[in-house]
């Protein structure tokens, strides 16, 4: 038998169980073992009944990737859940945890299902541009309905085991999954229960099929948010074929979709960016088996936009938060807007209706920076100059705990001349949320010169705990994210002054598959912040000076770039400004040109991937997937492009080089130059993605130094 799967007999119930470490993904040593212990089971006249339970802490969590693009090896998934649906024996699914991807399939494959009552189950697949490959779009329609089923196939997320058996996914909760898997069992044969094979059940189909529309409706609302991608539509497409197409015929379609989706560039980015997410929490230079600090309190400095959103995401996952201001009508108005956004969120049922109070009963208000002194961790969320943020720490470092972990939310500045404030610049890194914090997954933690090894994992594992994705970086100016984005944002306005008008270059940025362009996403910002900062480093901008000036400082006053009507946040192009622009243009007597929508993409992609070669060379990045992770999660990048330096190696990097080279030339910008690692690797037919790629040791990324 299989070293990864063992069978054992109870009194007649024969139980399977898979122990493969740490999820029990379905390799093909699982797969094997699955298949030969039913068969073996079902042969053995002393055995009436079957259940596959799971050791560890959980159910099978899905299929083993790493298979995807090998030659397959048997046996297939597809012949693993027809064992053990095509059975003569009653078998029971007895889950835990999480029953995710092809861990549900097998659980379908099974004439009944049992969970313990915080296990999940769902098939995510779409969110690595696949859909389920094993038959789930056709059971798990059978199973709850073909409107449930799209929902959970598109939308890729998984339900309770609550929501599961009010369903029908499940049939009972039960106390321990093997334990109580077996109690079903015996109650299954003792009860002379019919078989519930799957395939052969439609009854939950009927009235979809009577009335198309109950499914085409769900289909619609399930992926109106799909824009650009491939899997939702298709895996919309092969749960329809569960309404009039012949079982087998219809699992014999659902491969066929699969494999196309398997072999397609969208998935092969989305699976990158899985990897890429799962190695950017593996931190570099820090030693192995550093444990981080408990962190049980946290304390926030600033109720403004970023601070409320912070303590929102510390409260959601249940953290106490002691937030802090400096008056006490500040200090009222934020967490006035806290329970609003809570309110909010309820009212679209996206929490219980006793949510928002239980979830404001884990923040504590309160004036004055002394209350820091219970905190394990502190994180400033002030104004955004140096001047105001080193009087804050200093301040900390007087009031937080001995062994306090004092963290920076600052967005650009630098975290070394912060930390030198205080006594303790190794208790001293950045945490960097993104807006709206409760919201946005990126958390950019940034290693100072003098930050220890214990803070730094303290600060990655308490992002993960709120939901975030971390990704260490270094020290410099706007960090990894920022500081590609001030490349993008430089060819923006160049582009203005070149001849392009904002809805052409938020058009092509949106139709490559950013959610807006970057003139949208300034009136989002507030035009007034980069004003701001202009004016104290003595900079112009005489387009973006000049709408400033007219008092249009974006969303908030209904004028920007685009001008906002009745208070919609849907920009429309606005004749005052393109005259504006003409007019600042004829001033500086700059003669305008038609710039086509290539120019403009090329224009704002490759100095972005530019500036992430220059990060990735002074070792500011530890690798090419974290400054993927970051713009995937913290600027919208499209999944289905994985990241701008997937995306750079999929275009080539001599192509890349050879643009950058010529619009350098042609616009008379030196800062187009190809950055030298981007020149080198291009020169060698290499991409970021090969080994080392030349790169600086990611030892560098603790001193890293401000630019």
């Amino acid at each position: 038998m299989s070293e990864v799967v063992r069978l054992e007999r109870h009194d007649g119930i024969a139980i399977v169980t898979v122990d493969s470490p740490p999820v029990n993904a379905l390799g093909a040593a699982v797969r094997r073992g699955i298949l030969e212990c039913a068969q073996t089971a079902v042969a053995d006249p002393a055995v009436k009944a079957i259940v596959l339970a799971c050791a560890g802490r959980t159910f099978i969590a899905g299929a083993d990737i790493t298979e995807f693009g090998k030659p397959t090896q048997p046996p297939a998934l597809a012949e693993v859940v027809a064992a053990l649906e095509n059975s003569p024996k009653p078998t029971v699914a007895a889950i835990h945890g999480t029953a995710l991807g092809g861990g549900l399939e097998v659980a379908l494959g099974c004439h009944f299902r049992v969970a313990v009552k915080d296990a999940r189950l769902g098939l995510p697949e779409v969110k690595l541009g696949l859909l389920p490959g094993a038959g789930g779009t056709q059971r798990l329609p059978r199973a709850v309905g073909p409107e449930l089923a799209v929902k959970m196939i598109v939308g890729g997320e998984p339900v309770g085991a609550t929501e599961a058996l009010k369903q029908g996914l499940i049939d009972a909760i039960v106390e321990g999954p093997a334990s109580g898997g077996e109690a079903f069992a015996c109650r299954v044969l003792a009860e002379r229960r019919p078989l519930r094979r799957l395939r052969d059940d439609d009854s939950r189909l009927m009235a979809a099929k009577a009335n198309r529309s109950i499914f085409t409706d769900a289909v619609a609302a399930v992926t109106k948010r799909a824009r650009g991608l491939e899997a939702p539509f298709a895996a919309a497409e092969a749960v329809g074929l569960s309404l009039d197409t012949p079982f087998d015929e219809a699992l014999k379609q659902e491969r066929e979709l699969f494999l196309k989706l398997m072999n397609g560039d969208q998935s092969k980015a989305q699976r990158y960016a899985f990897f890429a997410e799962r190695e950017a929490a593996r931190v570099a230079g820090v030693p192995e088996g550093t444990k981080p600090r408990k962190v049980e309190r946290v304390a926030i400095i600033g109720a403004g936009t970023m601070g409320g959103g912070i303590a929102m995401s510390f409260a959601n996952a249940g953290i106490p938060v002691t937030l802090i201001e400096m008056g006490d009508e500040s200090l009222k108005r934020g967490l006035g807007v806290m329970r609003k956004n809570f309110e909010a969120t309820a009212a679209r049922g996206g929490i219980a209706a006793d949510e928002p109070a239980r979830r404001m009963g884990l923040v504590t208000g309160v004036v004055g920076l002394e209350h820091v002194k219970d905190a394990d961790l502190v994180i400033e969320a002030v104004f955004e100059t140096m001047a105001v943020k080193k009087e804050v720490f200093a301040t900390l470092d007087k009031f937080a705990r001995s062994g306090a972990v004092l963290a920076s939310n600052t967005s650009y500045l630098n975290i070394n001349e912060i930390a030198s404030v205080t006594k303790r610049p190794q208790d001293v890194l950045g945490m960097h949320f993104f807006s709206p914090a409760n919201v946005m997954k990126l958390c950019e933690i940034v290693r100072g010169a003098k930050t220890a090894p214990d803070v730094l994992v303290t600060a990655v594992a308490v992002a993960r705990r709120i939901a975030k994705v971390p990704v260490v970086v270094g020290v410099c100016d706007g960090f990894v994210g920022n500081r590609m984005l001030a490349a993008r944002s430089r060819q923006a306005d160049k582009l203005l002054f070149e001849g392009a008008l904002p809805r052409q270059v938020d058009a092509v940025a949106t139709r490559f598959g950013m959610p807006m362009g970057p003139f949208a996403m300034d009136d989002l910002a507030g035009l007034d912040i980069g004003w701001r900062s202009r004016r104290d480093r003595g900079v112009k901008s005489e387009i973006a000076d000049a709408l400033c000036e007219a008092g249009r400082f974006g969303q908030k006053t209904g004028k920007g770039y685009y001008k906002y009507e009745g208070g919609s946040r849907a920009p429309l192009p606005d004749p005052d400004v393109e005259t504006l622009i003409v007019d600042a243009c004829a001033r500086l007597g700059l003669r305008r040109r038609e710039i086509g929508d290539n120019e403009i993409l090329e224009r704002l992609v490759y100095p972005t991937v530019n500036e992430g070669a220059r990060i990735l060379e002074e070792g500011i990045a530890a690798r090419p997937g974290d400054i993927d992770v970051v713009w995937l999660y913290g600027y919208g990048w499209p999944i289905y492009r994985g990241g701008p330096m997937y995306y750079a190696d999929q275009v080539g990097l001599r192509h890349i080089a050879d643009r950058l080279s010529y619009y350098a030339e042609a616009t008379n910008d030196p800062s187009l130059e190809p950055a030298p690692l981007l020149k080198r690797l291009a020169a060698e037919g290499r991409t970021f993605a090969s080994p080392a790629a030349g790169r600086k040791s990611t030892q560098t990324l603790a001193t890293g130094g401000r630019r």
